[in-house]
């Protein structure tokens, strides 16, 4: 395997309102992940605590802290790089939380903290969500060193706004992250073409870990947790279970891509003067 290649794994979970049981869950996953050669894993949205909105004031914590803590260990012991999904920051007295994504070298360091930008506040075919009731958002486009190769992070419904992704691929990102819990409803037919119109778009990997199954509070979430290449080819996907799917990323075979396929560098930024600025 060369240096610009890396065995990538997307967790799949059904996470509970029970932090611990979550805990020993995600741990097992991850391990059998590493065993299976991943160099890199993935966890989903909320994977410490999920399917009840009353549960997340009363497991919210800092970043640094416990949950950190225990990833960013078990990242060092297993020699891997580690994204943490997202989990919620803050306390049970903080007015506002935040819905918060990790991402751990192999030498345990926490290195790469994003916020999620893009708040769910919908009317879906099953209920209202309104995520800003308790979330703040966050305003920091981040990225970070993974190996050989830049990481691009986001959350879930952050993948329904293209500008975010294509910042991130001008920023370097090579692999996008996607931690997700999509309702059933909206993943059945949006989840996979939005994954691989993000990849086709901006040429980059996409890693896209999901929560699966019916929650405490009875909702469904969709799963398929997947891995997608820049041509917008699905290498790996989760069948409906806790699991991971599991695929190189030949980060050399992308580099070729961009250089005989340039539409990134194609790009006439001087004629979106209409647009948002871009970085």
């Amino acid at each position: 395997m060369s240096e610009r290649e890396m065995v990538a794994a997307a967790i799949q979970m059904s996470s509970t309102p029970d932090k611990n049981e979550n805990f020993e869950a995600a741990e097992g996953l991850i391990r059998e992940a590493a065993k299976r050669g991943a160099q890199f894993v993935a966890l989903p949205e909320m994977w410490s605590c999920h399917g009840l909105d009353s549960a997340y004031r009363e497991n919210a914590e800092s970043v640094p802290g416990p949950t950190t803590d225990f990833l960013g260990s078990l990242a060092k012991e297993l020699g891997i790089y580690l994204l943490g999904g997202s989990i919620i920051e803050g306390s049970e007295n903080s007015e506002r939380l935040s819905n918060t994504s990790t991402f751990f070298t192999p030498d345990g360091e926490l290195s790469a903290i994003y916020r999620k930008i893009h708040l769910f506040d919908v009317k879906a075919p099953d209920r209202e969500y309104l995520e800003s009731a308790d979330i703040a958002a966050g305003d920091e486009v981040v990225t970070a060193k993974a190996g050989s190769s830049i990481l691009g992070l986001s959350v879930c419904y952050d993948v329904r706004f293209p500008e975010l992704y294509r910042v991130l691929a001008l920023r370097g990102a090579e692999i996008l992250a996607v931690p997700a819990a999509f309702t059933l409803q909206t993943g059945k037919d949006h989840w996979e073409i939005l994954l691989r119109a993000r990849a086709v778009e901006n040429q980059c990997f996409v890693v896209a870990p999901a929560q699966w199954g019916q929650k405490a509070d009875g909702r469904w979430t969709y799963g398929r947790s997947m891995l997608i290449d820049p041509w917008g080819t699905i290498l790996a996907t989760c069948p409906d279970r806790d699991g991971f799917a599991l695929a190189s990323l030949d980060l050399e075979y992308l580099d070729r891509f961009r250089e005989e396929f340039p539409s990134l560098a194609n790009r006439r930024p001087g004629s979106y003067a209409g647009l948002s600025s871009e970085e």
